[in-house]
């Protein structure tokens, strides 16, 4: 079951990958180029959607021990998912506000520039927020298995402690 997970996951990150760069393309091209991209980040936004769907049933066929870690990407995925249609909005917003430029004749270059530079520096916050999260992710699963390490030597401790009794009360009789 976690194999399946596992190539949800891959397909997943390929897929958004794919997505953030064209989402990227999506304000520097012109007519029916950006139309046709604007089409094809949708298409591929609601193939991630799907993807993330598959991913939800496969976790709920996961033993419960387990499944705490794969909900929790769980949640890391759907933040990444609902940023991704965020930064789609905001290129939209952009070929919108560029459409309505070359109606009205505006030649805007230079808000252009510092829109595409903009884009640019949050691409890269996010992909820093990205990497924060996926760091935050490990240390919550580490914590977790850390966790269940502790109880799994409590246990033991508590089985070891009756064997010393038994074993006692064996010499003693």
């Amino acid at each position: 079951m976690s194999s399946d997970f596992e190539s949800y996951e891959q397909d997943f990150a390929v897929l958004t990958a794919e997505i953030t760069g064209r989402i990227g393309k999506v304000p520097k091209l012109i007519g029916d180029e950006k139309k046709q991209m604007v089409v094809n980040v949708e298409k591929q936004l609601e193939e991630a959607r799907e993807l993330l769907e598959q991913m939800e049933l496969e976790v709920r066929e996961i033993p419960p021990q387990s499944r705490g870690m794969y909900a929790s990407r769980m949640r890391s995925y759907k933040q990444e998912m609902g940023k991704l249609e965020a930064d789609f909005k905001r290129s939209r917003i952009a070929y919108s506000d560029e459409v309505r430029n070359e109606l009205l004749g505006d030649d805007g270059n230079s808000s252009e520039n510092q829109r595409a530079h903009l884009l640019d520096n949050t691409e890269r916050l996010e992909r820093s927020s990205r990497r924060l999260e996926a760091g935050y992710q490990i240390a919550v699963e580490t914590e977790q298995i850390g966790q269940e390490m502790l109880e799994n030597l409590s246990h033991d401790r508590e089985k070891i402690q009756r064997a010393r009794e038994r074993v006692s009360l064996t010499i003693s009789n």
